[in-house]
């Protein structure tokens, strides 16, 4: 998606490890909240006690971790659709990258969910068998950590190229206790050890692989509906067919997520949102592509500064504190009309954002670059803005129109967005 100042957003997706105690407890009161529910049907686990009262020692465990992680972003993934926006582009870390699957339209939810639990699953008893950690190295680059891997002379590789100077390295406790010696020798300035519960992306994950596979080989993945990066060599795929090998590699190979981000950016992407808890990859973005937009959405409250960025305000010129009416309330100059019931939506022909051609039915441009003649970007408080099945959508805000936030034909929910407004008193 592109937004109103000609950026492009890539939606970006978390692995294990950004997983928090009660990171699901803010968005318990938000429609999308449902989506938990539906995860926990899908794959007959409690996801909404790991996701509210499960403990930080639960929550670190491999099976735990990644189911966690997978449906709140997918939470969050849900609230943002709700409010009109979509990437041009999607990548996942590591885990995140089945959720990125998700968003692309590649992979089924209930099936996503479900290949995640054997994967979980399946790499936990791993690490079990072959016991393994990893460690972070930082300042340090990409060649000196490969070569601290071959000099400590043991099981020991890169599992994680994440930004210029930072790598992650995984093998057996032994090996990486000598690897990190060496990388400290060859001018990395710091080491984290990671809490992990095995030697990820590594050969040592070699025997999850025929569960993993199995899993795969019972879902049906599609073609992404939007590009999607994939881990292994940071490289899209629009073959559904290459999808499970891919999956496949990764679990043993490692995430080159600095070359990710750089694919993204070489597809125009200039704006990066981390979808789902935690912020690890915002900073990466940073890291990567320091000429881009990059922030993350993890509570309901990111989604107001989500809509600033995109918009291109400052936060500071927004307040809070005005009555929502019968729309949703964004902001104290900006508004959007909701839809009153659910069914498919079809948008008022004569309305248009100001100076763009943007067509409602059809979400593209006009060939002039400019509004069809006859159409009007300024409604009046009562105008009919369109319909939803045989409902009449009437805005209780007078102002102009921003963008439409769904398209004719579009089924959508009770309280959906449709319209984006600009209201009179705006001084910008």
């Amino acid at each position: 998606m592109r937004d109103t100042l000609g950026r492009v957003l890539a939606f970006t997706f978390p692995g294990q490890g950004s997983q928090r105690e009660a990171m699901g407890r803010p968005w318990v009161d938000h429609p999308s909240w449902e989506v938990v529910a539906e995860a926990s049907a899908a794959v007959g686990r409690d996801v909404e006690h790991l996701l509210l009262d499960a403990t930080m020692d639960e929550l670190t465990r491999t099976a735990h971790a990644q189911l966690a992680t997978f449906v709140q972003s997918l939470v969050v993934l849900d609230a943002v659709e709700r409010v009109g926006l979509s990437p041009a582009a999607c990548a996942g870390h590591s885990l995140g990258e089945y959720t990125a699957l998700v968003a692309s339209g590649a992979l089924p939810f209930g099936d996503g969910a479900t290949v995640v639990v054997a994967r979980g699953d399946a790499m936990a008893r791993a690490g079990e068998d072959t016991p393994g950690t990893m460690a972070a190295l930082i300042g340090i680059s990409d060649d000196d950590a490969e070569a601290a891997c071959h000099r400590a002379e043991g099981d020991a590789w890169v599992a994680n190229y994440n930004a210029p100077g930072q790598v992650v390295v995984a093998g057996t406790s032994d090996a990486i206790a000598a690897v990190t010696e060496i990388a400290r020798e060859l001018g990395a300035r710091k080491v984290l050890p990671l809490p992990v519960s095995g030697a990820f992306h590594t050969p040592l994950m070699a025997s999850a692989r025929p569960a993993l596979r199995k899993a795969l080989g019972d879902v049906v993945f599609s073609a992404p509906e939007v590009p999607v990066v994939a881990n292994v060599d940071a490289r899209t795929h629009s073959d559904p067919a290459e999808w499970p090998g891919l999956l496949s590699a990764q679990l043993c190979g490692p995430v080159r997520w600095r070359q990710t981000i750089e694919t993204l950016s070489g597809l125009g992407a200039t704006s990066f949102v981390e979808i789902g808890p935690g912020g690890v990859l915002t900073g990466l973005a940073r890291r990567c592509a320091p000429e881009a937009q990059a922030l993350s959405v993890a509570r309901p409250d990111d989604l107001d500064a989500l809509l600033d960025a995109v918009a291109g305000h400052p936060a500071d010129v927004w307040r809070h504190d005005a009555p929502a009416h019968q729309g949703e309330h964004l902001y104290m100059s900006e508004r959007v009309v909701v839809s009153p019931c659910s069914g498919i939506f079809a948008p008022e022909e004569s309305l248009a954002a100001p100076g763009t051609g943007l067509l409602p039915g059809t979400g593209v441009h006009g060939a002039t670059g400019r509004a069809e003649p006859g159409a009007s970007s300024h409604v009046r408080t009562g105008d009919l803005v369109g319909r939803v099945g045989v409902t009449e959508v009437r805005t209780p805000f007078e102002g102009e129109v921003v963008r439409w936030l769904s398209v004719a034909g579009e089924r959508v929910q009770e309280g959906q967005p449709l319209l984006w407004l600009r209201v009179p008193g705006d001084a910008r």
